[in-house]
């Protein structure tokens, strides 16, 4: 059992988040969590979030129709993708959640019957394949995994002797089998993960129970009520009526799965042929997106692979194969080539001196040399002969080494002669050495065409050099390099012209080469120009194909696909590519007018709504590399496929058009496994292809339909539930999920369903950093939401949910902002709760300045935060509807607390509303609390609306923004005085002795002003209310007073975007009374600043003289000779003195 303790105490869940923020008080938290607890329980009694469409009874079916009835009774439908049942969801998955949550939260306050739904995703082999390993685990060690004492030592202290795949160049240093358990300054203790119930213990799973794991059901039954738990406890409006499990485990889950297999196969976007498929021989099926751990998005690549004979064996070479290879065998090296065109210049074949390679036997008397990695992908690809297929597959699904007739080093081939096809070097070519040839790529040879390849003619180049360094005869790199394309750009040679122009020294000078290669490629293959061979004078793109079909035909090559990059299967199997029989969806250039439909409604501006052109640009790349896809494997879980039961439906294809089940899905089931019927009181067997096509508009009632049992009426509610329902609203998901399951989910919306039922709108997310660093369990840097939610509550989470950002780009949780978030509501609950109480409170008309500015400030900060959830877009909303709305209060109750008049009853009742309201999309919990329980409303403010006011008024928010800027231009020049002379500088006053404030405002624009404001009015476009800066900076400039005029322009620009009547700005008139909104300010300012009186002056023009303005707006003593600062007062922009007086 020491396994199993080292174990629980490195993969202690605590020690996953050991490095996340501690809190330290909990009291205030505690308190909120209550309340959170609370409402959620009230919702979930009540079914406030459980939705539904109009009933048949209340409007019949056929009386009215769907969009008419969408129209009437407005509808919102938003999904994210259902999660995999194999663990709890982390921080990055409540991400996505709270964009849709947010969205179905706002959509309500929009009157709209708002459905957000969420099932639980088994299928395919993750949870099969965690299972089998438990299965053998208990097996070999019991249900207490009791370790041999040598296998304890060795993962506890040594290696296991288990072959690790080598590194790639995109690993990183850390070992990813090992969980590192860092304590301190103390050294990490590193638990070897070898087997999966170490991995169930780092779910948190007592030793005790993980043994039921090895029942694939039982997974089933255990996270899908974790997962609706810590959705539940984060506040999401999720009706889990309609909530099921995939696989067969559900009946009608699975009759819905197998009718849209079969409806896809009839009209043939499922077909059975042979194509080449990442496949893995272990588990014997193709290894899609879904059954990788290792290689998501990777899929092949196709070559020519040339048939190089061997003529002559190198001398080292010819001792290490003598007596191994029968008399008059034909042996061959096997270059895997993209260029089947360029074959005609071969010089000569490459081979990594370092690398070992096999000569396997491919059939009888041929032998090819390649790597073993090569001979591993070439057994599922029928180009060996049946009896050695069958014999080197049998290795590779135990993933044992291939059995080879010799190994040999590179080293020793070199200097073999061999034939290559359609070389004009008939006598044929040498193989040499080359250090950059890698063993991962290809077939580890390497044909070498100089004339066209930059790679090629540098090393070759570099090799004539060289000759004795690398042990070869000079001649043999020397071979002449014939002219084979001709392009308008680099000539006949064009390798040689690019290593040239480009200054390539040597074949290390690998980013050049790479952008040598590049530029090559492109300009032969489009622009390029046969020269000799068969097909002289054609268009290299016309017969680049023909090329190599020709060498195929002739029995000098064969097709070779292999991965594109390390493809690991959950299995723990090093994935290869296969030629095989399969069932595909044939997605891109198999059917490519089903292609360029999913285009067009993803490119239309009036189609598919992406939120961003990141993600529409992804979507674009994505359907133009992405081709067909095998939709059916023989392992894991899932639904078999109807028309061959040796299948089962892939996982990313039967998880594409499953929003269209969550519409009827209550009527089925009342329960996650459809054991218990639910409204229609119908049984899976009734679920024929026939119901679910009338249920999904594809067909009318008839005879057929009807069949099974199923009553109109029932019928017909089913169908209701559906048109209404459909199309879905927002799809929310990571921007992951594009490459795969997003780009289907558009393409099978669009073969099964009319246009006006495609999905409207796709919204993807960037994944979540936690505090500015990737979420890793292995460095400490991790939250699961249950983690985040116990610590924070689900409100404070939320706030840093939508804090983190919007975009595509990656956002960040900052446990911070959660943190800062329990005091703010904390804080904010008790003053809501003091200030109704409070007696104090002014009462009266509400006609005071302070009063309007604040009301009106409430107006435009509820139109803000109303366009920012409109645009989805969270973070500002968050802005707007919490921190500006507390910014609004308190300088309002500052304002009325300086100005001796004090908030109005009235005014901060309205204020606790709107706030409530505004926030409750964000902070559903809190607001449901000061509405019910501050503001004493009898009903949920989860049905309230979304306050409607009038537009602010741009003359008062004007005045707002004066006030601020003013405020803060005069608390900042005191500060600074005081700062200098705390550093002991001459200073203009002291601000600690009795002083004086003037404010100098001015009644008129100076005349220089006048040539800048026709410039801006040239340029200003009021029907979308911008200013062409393009033309208007220039002129500006022109006039060669920037570093005056630049900061008036912008001002004039500012008033002019900010919503001010053009007119009011371009005759030179201020939106609000300057003067009055000073006087206004003098009683605060005197508080602010501690001056002992603070005097306003109206300054005439040229600013040296001014009249000052008295407490009722009358006019005062006229002064001259005013303070230099005077002049330079505009209207809207006051200038001010400070001095010192007498006490």
């Amino acid at each position: 059992m020491a396994v199993v303790r080292a174990t629980v105490n490195a993969l202690d869940p605590s020690n996953s988040s050991k490095n996340t923020f501690k809190l330290e008080n909990t009291e205030k938290r505690d308190t909120l969590i209550a309340i959170e607890k609370k409402y959620q329980a009230q919702w979930a009694k009540s079914g406030v979030f459980e939705q539904d469409a109009p009933s048949t009874s209340e409007i019949p079916l056929h009386s009215i129709s769907p969009k008419d009835l969408r129209s009437r009774y407005p509808k919102f439908f938003g999904t994210m993708a259902y999660p995999y049942m194999n663990g709890t969801l982390h921080a990055g998955h409540s991400f996505t959640v709270s964009k849709i949550e947010f969205t179905i939260g706002y959509a309500r306050m929009q009157g709209k019957r708002a459905l957000f739904p969420l099932g639980f995703h088994c299928t395919g082999m993750p949870i099969k394949a965690c299972a089998d390993k438990l299965v053998d685990e208990v097996r070999k060690f019991g249900k207490d995994f009791k370790l041999p004492a040598g296998e304890e030592e060795d993962i506890l202290h040594g290696e296991t002797g288990r072959k690790t795949p080598a590194p790639t160049q995109a690993q990183t240093k850390e070992d990813v089998t090992k969980f590192s358990s860092k304590k301190g300054k103390a050294a990490a203790k590193s638990i070897k993960m070898k087997y999966q119930f170490q991995i169930m213990l780092a779910l948190g799973i007592p030793i005790q129970e993980i043994h039921k794991f090895a029942d694939p059901q039982h997974w089933l039954q255990f996270f899908p009520p974790l997962c609706k738990r810590d959705l539940t406890n984060f506040g999401a409006r999720i009706d889990w009526r309609r909530s099921m499990v995939t696989t067969d485990a559900n009946p009608y889950y699975d009759a819905f799965v197998r009718w849209q297999m079969n409806r896809l196969k009839e009209i043939e976007k499922i077909r059975l042929g042979k194509r080449y498929t990442v496949y893995s021989p272990k588990d014997g099926q193709p290894c899609m997106d879904h059954d990788r751990s290792e290689g998501e998005g990777i899929g092949s690549q196709s070559y020519t692979a040339l048939k190089l004979r061997v003529k002559e064996w190198a001398p080292e070479a010819a001792k290490l194969v003598e007596g191994k290879i029968p008399e008059g065998a034909n042996v061959f090296f096997v270059p895997a080539t993209l260029r089947p065109e360029t074959m005609y210049g071969q010089t000569c074949c490459f081979v990594g001196p370092k690398i070992t390679y096999g000569v396997y036997k491919a059939k009888e008397n041929e032998y090819y040399v390649i790597t073993e990695r090569a001979a591993r992908n070439m057994a599922f690809q029928g180009i060996y002969s049946e009896t050695v297929e069958k014999a080197m597959r049998d290795h590779a699904s135990k993933n044992n080494q291939l059995p080879t007739v010799v190994e040999l080093p590179g080293s020793s081939v070199v200097g073999t002669l061999v034939n290559a096809p359609l070389s004009v070097h008939t006598g044929g070519v040498r193989i040499l050495p080359m250090e950059s040839v890698l063993p991962t790529k290809g077939t580890g040879v390497v044909t070498s065409v100089p004339s066209d390849s930059p790679d090629d003619y540098a090393t070759v180049t570099d090799l004539a050099k060289k000759a004795e360094y690398y042990g070869i005869q000079r001649q043999w790199a020397e071979l002449e390099i014939v002219p084979i394309i001709e392009t308008p750009s680099y000539g006949n040679l064009t390798a040689p012209f690019l290593v040239k122009q480009m200054k390539i020294n040597s074949p290390k000078d690998a980013k050049q080469l790479a952008e040598a290669k590049d530029l090559a490629y492109k300009e032969g293959f489009y622009k390029g120009t046969m020269l000799v061979g068969k097909y002289k004078g054609s268009r290299v793109e016309d017969v680049k194909e023909e090329v190599g079909k020709y060498l195929i035909k002739q029995g000098d090559a064969f097709n070779y696909a292999e991965p594109t990059g390390l493809v690991m299967s959950r299995s723990g199997d090093p994935c290869v590519v296969a030629y095989m029989d399969q069932w595909f969806l044939n997605y891109g250039e198999e059917d490519p007018e089903w292609r360029r439909e999913v285009l067009d409604y993803v490119l239309n501006d009036n189609g598919l709504n992406t939120y961003a052109s990141e993600t529409k640009n992804q979507f674009e790349g994505t359907l133009n590399w992405l081709n067909s896809w095998a939709c059916a494997r023989t392992y894991g879980l899932g639904t078999k496929l109807p028309f061959d039961k040796n299948f089962l439906v892939e996982s990313l294809s039967d998880s594409t058009i499953y929003m269209a089940y969550y519409t009827i899905a209550h009527y089925l089931h009342k329960d996650i496994f459809g054991k218990e019927p639910g409204k229609a009181n119908v049984q899976p067997g009734q679920m024929t292809d026939e119901v679910w096509d009338y249920l999904f508009t594809r067909r009318d009632l008839d005879d057929e339909v009807t069949a099974g049992g199923i009553s109109k009426t029932t019928l017909e509610s089913m169908r209701r539930e559906f048109e209404y329902w459909y199309p879905l609203d927002m799809r929310v998901s990571g921007k992951d999920l594009i490459n795969n399951h997003l780009t289907f989910f558009l393409y099978i919306h669009i073969a099964l369903f009319p246009k006006e039922l495609w999905p409207q709108s796709i919204r993807c997310n960037g994944h979540l950093l936690l505090n500015g660093e990737k979420m890793s369990k292995h460095t400490g840097n991790f939250l699961t939401l249950e983690d985040t939610v116990n610590k924070y509550g689900a409100d404070a989470t939320r706030i840093a949910l939508a804090d983190a950002g919007d975009g595509i780009e990656d956002a960040n949780f900052e446990e911070s902002v959660a943190n800062s978030s329990i005091l703010r509501l904390f804080t904010q609950k008790e003053w809501c709760e003091d200030i109704m109480k409070d007696p104090n409170l002014r009462t009266g008309p509400i006609v005071g300045f302070w009063d309007k500015l604040f009301e009106n400030e409430l107006s435009g900060l509820v139109h803000e935060a109303r366009q920012h959830y409109e645009n989805t877009m969270y973070k500002l909303a968050l802005k707007s509807s919490l921190y500006d709305f507390l910014s609004a209060r308190d300088f309002y109750r500052e304002a009325t607390s300086a100005a001796g008049i004090g908030m109005h009853r009235d005014l901060v009742a309205r204020y606790l509303v709107l706030q409530a309201l505004v926030l409750t999309p964000i902070a559903p919990h809190w607001a449901e609390y000061l509405w019910l329980e501050v503001l004493k409303k009898s009903s949920t403010i989860q049905n309230e609306l979304f306050p409607i006011l009038p537009e602010a008024s741009a003359g008062l928010s004007a005045a707002r923004e004066y006030v601020r800027s003013t405020t803060s231009n005069i608390t900042s020049a005191e500060a600074a005085q005081q700062k200098k002379k705390d550093k002991g500088k001459n200073i203009a006053f002291d601000p600690k002795l009795p002083k004086k404030l003037t404010i100098f405002a001015a009644a008129k624009y100076p005349a220089w002003q006048e040539k800048y404001i026709d410039l801006v009015r040239e340029a200003f476009d009021e029907t979308s209310l911008s200013v062409n800066d393009k033309e208007l900076n220039p002129k500006v400039s022109k006039m060669g007073e920037m570093k005056k005029a630049m900061p008036f322009v912008q001002g004039l620009k500012k008033r002019l975007v900010g919503g001010e009547k053009p007119q009011t700005v371009f005759d030179r008139k201020l939106a609000f009374d300057e003067l009055e909104t000073l006087r206004e300010m003098s009683s605060g300012l005197t508080r602010a600043t501690g001056c002992k009186s603070v005097e306003i002056m109206a300054v005439d023009e040229g600013g040296k003289t001014g009249c000052v303005v008295l407490a009722d707006g009358g006019e005062g003593n006229w002064r001259e000779g005013l303070p230099p600062n005077a002049e330079q007062a505009v209207p809207g922009s006051p200038t001010f003195h400070f001095e010192n007086v007498d006490t």
